[in-house]
């Protein structure tokens, strides 16, 4: 892979040495599929960028999409690239105010609405008179169909080039603070980021292994965008499968079978809690540890979870419980930690074979240089790097170092091989009344590893010492009122509370758990649409409890 060569570029290198090969495969209902060629999926977005190249926008003009995952995401992307546009993907599950907030600060002038759940409630942000196309899969519209223009308009031929500074891209960061910041990723950080991914996934798998991947965490977010979207433009050989529903979610992945699968540390906790739900981890442990009947075991867990083709399989996006990765290696998954952000096309840090170690997020990537500032904070040089924030440019300028590094505003600690450690983020730092730090995001870990607990938060600003609220697991949530439930649950965390006060130094003991009330969900605003909990939403809703729950002594306690 050549330096001059840009996103577009290997992709019309597949359409012309791939085409009849199966790129992507959509679910449609009824257990039915979609199946699309290079050719095909080239064919309708040619049709589609000369549509939209039609329109006479400005060079650059932003197209927004608020979409699902689908096929047709990623022919939408390649149509409005080859158009000579921007894209501006809004999450799937956004609220109709941040749909306006997006849409008017990214001065989208044209919004394409795809695959969606709460249509109803997020078309009020779309600003009155904003051209609209409805995707294939999208909710009843008014709107002009992708199938129609298609229908009617003649492919744009040739191969349209884009400028390596060019904008391809500006992702809406998440948020877990404040409104969302605009991250501008030019044809160059999109690319070199899709490239050093495909050298690191083939290098692990295979040059020729077939490669399969399900496409289901939000392509809205720079972790699905990058290793999966950006891999699969740049390598050509790789099949993306898309989810239907959360409800077919196990037969998606049956479907799949990926040879490459990533996740968020959330959905691998719950993976593993329905498989405690169908035996529980004292028996599975013991299971396990025979030594024929154990790899039947961990073979039969791997096949129903879907998973038993996995070569490698990923988690990101937040930092996950060691001890989960242990248990998935144990079962025969070769599950491995990352690291990396918007800012940097999420192209920054990985775990292989060679390097890895529990709690620590593996090392930098080709091309990447890391660091750690006098104040401990994480500092990273990589390929993939933004172009700046949207209309931001003081915050662009204080980003990053006078040579060029960018400050993460994550806290860690590199070892001699290069394994990198994140010890937690210098804005989640609180301090109790004893006026020490304390780290959330470790003792987190610690309680999110309990086969009882699917979330946790750690608070305690300004109080005598710092407190913790989980969410029970899903299959515990519905009998949370049973006296006996009740019983068990309180055994088990008040054991838990112990051993994690054994492993922390004082200033981090926790005075007590309390078992939230209500899930924490993305519609609830208390997760972001990549399933980080958002703090201040939270710690703002138990504010008014805080005191009572510090006057009672009890050590676990329900909200």
């Amino acid at each position: 892979m050549t330096h001059d060569k840009l996103i577009l570029d290997h992709v019309y290198a597949h359409e012309s040495e791939l085409a009849d090969r199966v790129f992507l495969t959509q679910p449609v209902g009824g257990g039915q599929v979609v199946d699309t060629t290079w050719a095909q999926a080239m064919d309708q977005s040619r049709r589609m960028a000369a549509h939209l190249k039609g329109l006479g926008l400005a060079p650059g003009a932003r197209i927004a999409m608020l979409s699902k995952n689908s096929a047709h995401f990623i022919m939408v992307e390649l149509a409005v690239w080859m158009a000579g546009y921007t894209t501006v993907a809004i999450f799937p599950t956004e609220t109709a105010e941040t749909v306006r907030y997006v849409l008017e600060h990214s001065e989208a002038s044209l919004l394409f609405v795809g695959k969606l759940d709460s249509w109803p409630q997020q078309q009020p942000g779309v600003p009155a008179g904003l051209p609209c196309i409805a995707m294939p899969l999208s909710p009843k519209t008014e709107f002009e169909t992708w199938e129609a223009i298609v229908a009617r308009t003649a492919p744009l031929p040739g191969r349209p080039a884009r400028a390596a500074d060019d904008l391809a891209m500006i992702m809406y960061t998440s948020g877990s603070t404040g409104t969302p910041k605009g991250v501008m990723i030019s044809f160059e950080g999109i690319t070199r980021a899709g490239e050093g991914i495909v050298r690191d996934t083939r290098h692990w798998i295979g040059q020729d292994t077939e490669c399969r991947m399900l496409s289901y965490l939000p392509l809205a977010h720079s972790f699905e965008r990058s290793w999966v979207e950006a891999q699969a433009l740049v390598d050509g050989r790789v099949h993306l499968y898309f989810a239907e529903s959360l409800e077919t979610f196990v037969q998606d992945v049956q479907r799949a079978r990926p040879v490459l699968f990533i996740s968020v540390p959330r959905l691998w906790l719950k993976f593993q809690q329905g498989v405690f739900a169908k035996m529980p981890p004292a028996k599975l442990d013991r299971l396990l540890g025979i030594p024929l009947l154990g790899k039947l075991i961990a073979r039969k867990i791997r096949k129903g979870l879907g998973l038993d083709q996995v070569k490698r399989a990923g988690s990101g996006s937040a930092p996950i419980p060691p001890d989960l990765i242990t248990w998935y290696r144990r079962i025969g998954l070769p599950l491995y930690e990352g690291y990396g952000m918007t800012e940097d096309n999420s192209y920054s840090h990985s775990s292989n074979d060679k390097f890895n170690a529990p709690g620590y997020v593996g090392v930098a990537m080709e091309g990447v240089q890391v660091r750690i500032s006098p104040e401990g904070e994480i500092l990273i040089k990589s390929p993939g790097r933004m172009v700046g924030y949207y209309k931001q440019p003081e915050l662009s300028a204080e980003s990053f170092t006078e040579d060029g590094f960018f400050h993460t505003g994550d806290l860690g600690e590199l070892r001699a091989d290069g394994l990198l450690k994140i010890t937690g983020r210098a804005k989640e730092l609180f301090k109790t009344a004893k006026g020490k730090y304390v780290a959330p995001a470790p003792i987190e870990n610690l309680l999110n590893a309990h086969p009882m607990i699917e979330l946790s938060l750690v608070s305690g600003v300004g109080q005598p010492a710092a407190f913790a609220i989980v969410l029970l697991a899903e299959t515990l949530r519905p009998r949370q009122q049973e006296d006996a439930l009740r019983a068990q649950v309180r055994a088990e965390l008040d054991r838990l509370l112990a051993e994690i006060n054994r492993q922390v130094s004082d200033a981090e003991q926790l005075r007590m758990i309390i078992v939230a009330r209500e899930p924490w969900s993305i519609e609830n605003g208390c997760l972001t649409p990549t399933m980080k909990i958002r703090r201040a939403r939270i710690e703002t809703a138990v504010a008014p409890l805080v005191e009572r729950w510090y006057a009672d002594q009890q050590k676990v306690q329900w909200a």
